[in-house]
């Protein structure tokens, strides 16, 4: 849904009371090999964020320091980040949260270290803030629920339609590619407004028409948008396999198929549905499904949210 592109400009939106400190847990903080590799690099990457995005020059941290005693010292490396901070509130952004959950399970990091010292920041240091984002909800990890239950939920979702629209027919100033009535409803058909997908299906239509005629080029009609579908599913085709490989299990793939194959806007009923899957655990599968936003409940039956994900599997 561009969570991460939503992370890396609240810097611009936010007033300049707040420094944005952005880490990618899924880079070096969790790949690495203990407690004092993590901590070294969650630091690094907080240094680096805030000197980009604030011109603010935090403290350094060492391995060295760490080493001894690594949640005591980066505890007190907090200390001196408060200092900086004066008046000013830090937004800890951390990205991914489902990696650093992979390695807990690991046994890479101590669960109680790592997540008990999330929650004494946040309850314990009011001049930080601290954001979780990843594509799975808190209630999916009980370990995280379980730490982390004060937390705030916001789902990012689809665009309204009047901003798909705009993302559509006004990317940028001077846009010179215009479409037929339809053809930006049918854009709209096939993402549902979804903002990755809106960017990749325009993308490749934009892609199309300079390859076209001059006479033709600056005018896209349905035909375009058809001709352009099985390349936005070739050149999108890493946001479809993370879909398939990580946000579903073996029998929600299965019931996304067996739900692709009925067709465009197809509504498959909860009794076939149960019929098909009745020697699995079919209803978890259909709760998760639900609860990612790939398919909805429509009249007693179920069918994918986004045509264009529907096409891929």
């Amino acid at each position: 849904m561009g969570k991460t592109s939503l992370l890396n400009n609240l810097g611009r939106l936010l007033p300049n009371s707040i420094i944005p400190m952005f880490v990618d847990l899924q880079g070096a903080p969790s790949s690495a090999k203990d407690s004092t590799g993590f901590l070294f690099n969650l630091a690094k990457q907080m240094i680096n964020s805030a000197k980009r995005q604030s011109a603010l020059t935090l403290p350094s941290l060492t391995r060295e320091t760490l080493e001894n005693d690594p949640f005591i010292n980066f505890d007190e490396w907090l200390d001196k980040v408060e200092e900086i901070l004066e008046q000013n509130t830090g937004l800890l952004m951390l990205d991914e949260f489902e990696v650093l959950d992979k390695a807990i399970s690991k046994g890479r990091f101590d669960e109680e270290d790592v997540l008990g010292m999330l929650r004494h920041l946040i309850q314990h240091r009011p001049k930080f803030k601290v954001l979780i984002a990843g594509s799975h909800t808190i209630e999916e990890y009980q370990r995280w629920a379980s730490y982390l239950i004060n937390v705030q939920v916001v789902n990012v979702s689809y665009l309204l339609e009047h901003e798909a629209r705009k993302l559509i027919e006004n990317p940028i100033e001077d846009f010179t590619l215009r479409y037929e009535p339809d053809t930006v409803e049918r854009i709209l058909q096939l993402t549902r407004c979804h903002p990755f997908l809106v960017q990749l299906l325009c993308s490749e239509l934009v892609a199309l028409k300079n390859e076209q005629d001059p006479s033709v080029r600056r005018l896209a009609t349905l035909a375009d948008v058809e001709a352009t579908i099985p390349e936005a599913l070739s050149t999108g085709s890493f946001f479809f396999a993370d879909i398939q490989n990580n946000q579903v299990d073996a029998t929600g793939l299965e019931i996304l198929r067996f739900i692709a194959a009925n067709g465009e806007k197809a509504v498959v009923s909860e009794e076939t549905i149960a019929l098909e899957f009745q020697n699995t655990d079919y209803s978890n599968a259909m709760r998760l499904l639900l609860q990612r936003e790939l398919i909805e409940e429509v009249n007693s039956g179920y069918c994918f949210q986004v045509e264009l994900i529907r096409r891929w599997f």
